[in-house]
């Protein structure tokens, strides 16, 4: 069989005993077919294999052709937004929840992989978001997101002001619990939740969803892919406010701060088996009905 990728990288949930065993069974296999294996520190310890050589997730995105992931979305998200900026293919493997991007079962990893690895997939770029706090015209802080960006305060149901621009024109003035700013990957996450559009995943486009407006009129928008996207903070807010990127990572954000949100020059290329088709996905994950016929 022709090797289509020399170099995988193993990425999983670390102490989580059925990720553990997916990855064991994966490093088993890949050796026996002689790829070149490189296992994530953080889940390496986990696993009952001498002379196993391991890295980071930044060493794995220099050295592997391919990346395999293992756990939840919310995993695949984290190694994504560190993978994303390296060229290489990134795949999941099903050990949580939902799963809208872990296209792998544990219970039969093993076949379709063998496809995948013999070029017998399917790919696609993602592209994901940067979020950067300015204060007093000044980078305070900065990070990456797959799904999206969220502002809001820090403690619960606590309503902040703030202005929207998008490409440096006026959108609104809005006092909400906050704003989402999604893209179509996480058109099916946190924005879907709180009612935003569902995006097909090859659309260029950005969704602003309002957090519990104070007013009936507001509505989530569709704006461009390519769109910058500013917020300005009121200068009367409490100060405990934030940026979460994924749900994840914590952006501290003051009063009177900016926050720009664009499209990042990196992007995620998910493998996918070739029977993979998106709109059986969301029926499956969503419990949305088949055909009458």
């Amino acid at each position: 069989m022709a090797q289509h990728y020399k170099t995988i990288g193993l990425i999983g949930k670390p102490n989580h005993d059925g990720a553990s065993d997916t990855i064991q069974t994966l490093h088993d296999y890949l050796l026996a077919n002689e790829y070149q294996v490189i296992v994530e520190l953080s889940v390496a310890q986990s696993l009952n294999v001498k002379n196993m050589k391991t890295g980071s997730l930044t060493n794995i995105g220099e050295q592997a052709d391919l990346a395999i992931v293992v756990g939840g979305d919310g995993y695949m998200l984290g190694a994504a937004r560190v993978l994303a900026c390296f060229d290489i293919g990134v795949i999941g493997v099903n050990r949580g929840n939902l799963g809208f991007l872990t296209d792998l079962s544990p219970a039969e990893v093993i076949e379709p992989l063998k496809q995948i690895l013999a070029g017998e997939s399917r790919s696609e770029q993602r592209f994901i978001i940067e979020a950067e706090v300015y204060r007093h015209g000044k980078l305070k802080s900065s990070n990456s997101a797959v799904n999206e960006a969220v502002l809001h305060a820090g403690k619960v149901a606590s309503m902040i002001e703030f202005e929207v621009y998008i490409d440096g024109s006026f959108m609104f003035s809005q006092r909400s619990d906050g704003l989402i700013v999604s893209t179509p990957t996480g058109s099916t996450a946190y924005s879907m939740s709180a009612g935003g559009p569902i995006l097909t995943p090859n659309l260029n486009a950005l969704t602003l969803v309002p957090m519990f407006p104070h007013t009936l009129t507001s509505r989530p928008i569709v704006v461009d892919g390519n769109s910058e996207i500013k917020l300005i903070l009121a200068n009367d807010n409490q100060e405990n406010l934030q940026v979460s990127c994924d749900g994840h990572v914590i952006l501290s954000v003051m009063p009177g701060d900016e926050v720009i949100i664009k499209k990042s020059e990196c992007s995620i290329r998910l493998v996918h088996p070739l029977n993979h088709d998106y709109f059986n996905v969301l029926r499956n994950k969503l419990s949305w009905g088949n055909k009458l016929y």
